[in-house]
């Protein structure tokens, strides 16, 4: 395993993460144990959750996926032994059911999520929090065109980040962290904090994949430049870069055959795209979904990429991925293809 530091902080994180969002929903309790067993065996110790999830979220497993992860430490005791990172909810009106239906990011808000979130990890801290999207209108979740909203009601940076301090402050929290967010949000936290506002952001999640590279446009130099890396969620696009999609199939038991509204990723782009990256991994002898993760790992501005698996074996070839390297021949094609589908999933 690989290790990689955790943006300018003490800590050292697996260039593989293991991504929990499915347990509760699609994996049971004891699945979930046997991915957490079988990823520390293999040394991936950096997990990332969310208050959110199980997902697609509803109210009846809303916080599962913490209390599986929290069962998990209280029968195996392996706490110490995991870089745990979470996430608060942002604003929006799909969660009546979460603190009133109007979660923000003030210190009301983040103060009883966490400890929320603590509560149902059973641990008196978490490693990394991360804010799961802005708190203000912008282009995130598959827009890539931002249109100004003129009633938008943002909570001020400056407040989220006092919020943010005293949870460090109090001992709950580590280090903290942002997700689906923007270069201007990125920077504009990152100069807040160097002007002695609150706490420095150490890394972004944001979506990133063959089929959604816009992280090279603006985030990519920002996280260098910043020491604030890629966490990458979705490298191989919900399931769409293995394959198994193609030409409409949809296997029984598979994410999209159960949950169709996730659309992100299937449209005819999506599928044209995917088909040419399969069949390049096809004629280089390569399994697609190895071909996908390996080339998010091989990114300059990657911290960790966050793999999910229903399966355990699909966890196995995503954490096996992180020794494969790329030819130039299948660079050159992944950047042929890339060229023609530039960005059919964003």
């Amino acid at each position: 395993m690989e290790y990689r530091r955790l943006g300018r902080s003490d800590i050292m994180v697996s260039a593989v993460c293991l991504g929990t969002m499915t347990w509760g929903e699609q994996n049971s309790l004891d699945e979930g144990f046997q991915q957490m067993d079988a990823a520390l065996e293999r040394g991936v110790t950096f997990w990332d959750t969310a208050e959110m999830y199980a997902v697609p979220p509803r109210k009846e497993t809303y916080g599962r996926t913490e209390e599986i992860i929290g069962a998990w430490f209280a029968s195996r005791g392996k706490r110490n032994q995991v870089i745990l990172a979470t996430k608060a909810v942002g604003p929006g009106d799909r969660f009546p059911y979460i603190r009133d239906g109007q979660p923000r990011f003030t210190k009301a808000h983040l103060t009883q999520a966490l400890d929320d979130s603590l509560r149902r990890l059973k641990t008196d801290y978490v490693d990394l929090y991360q804010l799961h999207w802005p708190d203000r209108s912008t282009n995130t979740f598959g827009s890539l065109g931002f249109s100004p909203d003129p009633e938008d009601n943002m909570t001020p940076i400056e407040e989220t980040l006092a919020a943010l301090d005293e949870l460090l402050q109090s001992g709950k929290v580590r280090y903290v962290g942002l997700s689906n967010e923007t270069p201007w949000g990125t920077m504009t936290f990152l100069t807040l904090a160097e002007a002695g506002k609150g706490p420095r952001m150490v890394s972004v999640q944001n979506p990133y994949s063959l089929l959604n590279r816009s992280f090279e446009t603006g985030m990519a130099e920002v996280a260098i430049r910043e020491d604030c890396g890629l966490l990458a969620y979705a490298p191989i696009a919900a399931g769409m870069l293995s394959g198994k999609y193609l030409d409409g199939a949809r296997p029984a038991g598979a994410r999209l055959t159960l949950f169709p509204e996730n659309t992100r990723y299937t449209g005819p782009q999506g599928q044209a795209a995917t088909a040419k990256y399969v069949a390049l991994a096809r004629q280089h002898g390569l399994d697609p979904a190895a071909m996908a993760h390996a080339f998010v790992y091989s990114r300059p501005f990657l911290t960790s990429s966050i793999v999910g698996a229903t399966k355990l074996e699909q966890l196995i070839v995503a954490i096996d991925a992180l020794d494969l390297d790329l030819a130039p021949e299948v660079l050159e094609g992944i950047e042929a293809i890339h060229r023609e589908h530039t960005y059919p999933c964003p």
